[in-house]
């Protein structure tokens, strides 16, 4: 072996008070009381990305490996990783003591059936796969990747914050074919999801999880100890923003995950009540084209459509004119994060509304029905779908808006029919500043036809270059090879960005422990007396 990697102490963003204590009642269960930002429809954070079913994973599951605060991976179920073979042998041992919700071991097997199951979807994981000769079980607590070449982001990818992880979960349920939702619950981490108390579109409830051993390590991002500081946490649905504010106002919630904008100053004056975003790198939000149908077939048309995008209206209506609460970025990667580029975005600084007209009918639109779909549920994704309805109807599509709620849109937009037989045109997304902070995370760039996210790019020259990406040995190579990615992404349009706001949380000041992490997690965090 060449070197071994153990986890040293981890710095914490917040260590002073995420590891504190609170005190606990005699015999009184503690319960966290949450509002999520969107609804829970699916259980499975393998077969779908939707932000609720990826803070559900967090709660549920845990990973092997995870990324602390400057996105280094960190051991977590595993207690190291020894490489060797020049690179092309990882193997890794799991800590002592892990356990399922159902009271059985997690093994190296259920470890590597998780594994093949999330990088079948999972874009960095599909590079994984593709460089992995074999996995193989060593015994129940040691498993070896073979390698066919040196692949030193492999932890990383373990680890990744953003979506999708690779959770854990056990062999029996990992076994499921990735195209289908898993639905056992059965998870590895901090909390257990009671299913016989989930109401979809009204509650979720998890309870904590007696067996689990987290880390001693101070939290760091979501590296660290993962600490179950409430017995219980309960999500309570409640759409609309007025009533949500009140909850919290009231005390009858402690915690919203997403505060909405227009009532920032009223939460902010009321002094039981902390407003903070926990993650700084901003939420993207993303116009996605279906390239399977016309009219977004033709990539001529979709460049017609960016040529009349003003990020700032969209970013207004979502934050209005709160000074630091958005800003542009007219690129596919985060401006806040080293692949950040102006490479080939003129299409973007158009901004004619005009110009987008006469570019539509030189692309030779004929007046194909456009089906945009809309979430109801989400104020953000509300804001910047009305915009985009506003801006195709004035560049002349004939436009049907269908508006339902979040889990309705989730299962329309996994149709790939034409309009006439329920599918879909267009519709928005929204990715926090890690998801797409380079090539090996960004799942909307990938162009690889009918394996890539929902939309379906294909565009081998855009494929051809994230790979080139992957082989470069360097950051300033990387960044050479970026530049070229995101000339050829603006040709070929996989989506039009639309800018970044800050999006805050609220919560409580009894609630303890909160801290800053670049997504939603609820470990670690606990309630005073």
């Amino acid at each position: 072996m060449q070197r071994r990697h153990f986890l040293a102490a981890a710095t914490s963003l917040a260590a002073a008070h995420s590891l504190a204590r609170p005190a606990y009642a005699q015999g009184a269960a503690k319960v966290l009381r949450v509002i999520p930002a969107a609804n829970l429809t699916s259980l499975d954070p393998i077969w779908t990305t939707a932000p609720a079913t990826k803070n559900h994973g967090y709660l549920v599951y845990d990973q092997i490996a995870a990324v602390d605060a400057e996105f280094v991976p960190r051991p977590q179920m595993a207690e190291g990783w020894e490489i060797g073979d020049d690179g092309r042998s990882w193997t890794f041992m799991l800590r002592e003591g892990l356990r399922f919700h159902d009271g059985e071991p997690v093994r190296s097997a259920d470890c590597i059936a998780s594994i093949r199951r999330w990088w079948a979807r999972d874009v960095f994981g599909q590079v994984l796969a593709s460089q992995t000769d074999d996995i193989e079980a060593l015994d129940d607590r040691r498993f070896r990747f073979r390698l066919k070449r040196p692949f030193p982001m492999l932890a990383a990818a373990l680890g990744k914050s953003n979506s999708s992880q690779c959770f854990i979960m056990p062999e029996r349920i990992a076994r499921t074919d990735p195209g289908q939702q898993i639905t056992d619950p059965t998870g590895s981490g901090p909390f257990r999801f009671l299913r016989e108390q989930w109401v979809a579109g009204v509650k979720a409830v998890y309870a904590k999880h007696e067996a689990y051993v987290p880390r001693s390590e101070p939290v760091s991002s979501i590296a660290g100890g993962r600490v179950a500081r409430v017995d219980r946490i309960e999500w309570t649905v409640i759409p609309d923003a007025a009533t949500a504010a009140a909850a919290l106002r009231t005390g009858e919630q402690d915690y919203w995950d997403q505060a909405m904008h227009d009532l920032l100053p009223s939460l902010r004056r009321d002094r039981n009540i902390v407003v903070e975003p926990r993650d700084r790198s901003g939420t993207y939000a993303m116009l996605r084209f279906n390239h399977l149908q016309a009219p977004f077939n033709n990539p001529a048309i979709r460049q017609a459509v960016a040529m009349a995008v003003d990020q700032s209206q969209y970013m207004q209506a979502v934050a209005g004119n709160e000074p630091g609460a958005w800003g542009t970025c007219e690129g596919f990667f985060a401006c806040s994060g080293p692949m950040a580029s102006e490479a080939g975005n003129a299409v973007l600084k158009t901004r004619s509304i005009e110009r987008a007209q006469a570019a539509l009918r030189a692309a030779g639109y004929n007046g194909e029905k456009v089906v945009q779909i809309a979430a109801t549920d989400s104020a953000p994704l509300t804001a910047v779908s009305e915009v985009t309805a506003d801006l195709l109807r004035r560049m002349g599509f004939n436009l049907d808006y269908v508006a339902s709620d979040w889990g309705s849109m989730l299962q329309r937009r996994n149709s790939r029919e034409p309009v006439e037989r329920g599918g879909w045109s267009v519709f928005h997304t929204v990715w926090n500043g890690a998801d797409i902070l380079s090539p090996a995370v960004n799942t909307l760039v990938r162009a690889n036809g009918g394996a890539a996210w929902f939309g379906w790019p294909s565009d081998p020259e855009l494929e051809t270059l994230r790979n080139a990406w992957f082989e470069a040995p360097d950051l300033a190579s990387q960044q050479a090879v970026v530049q070229r990615l995101q000339e050829q992404a603006f040709r070929s349009m996989p989506y039009v960005p639309l800018g970044y706001y800050v999006q805050p949380a609220a919560w409580r000041r009894n609630v303890t422990g909160v801290f800053p992490v670049p997504t939603t997690v609820y470990w670690n965090i606990g309630k005073s007396d």
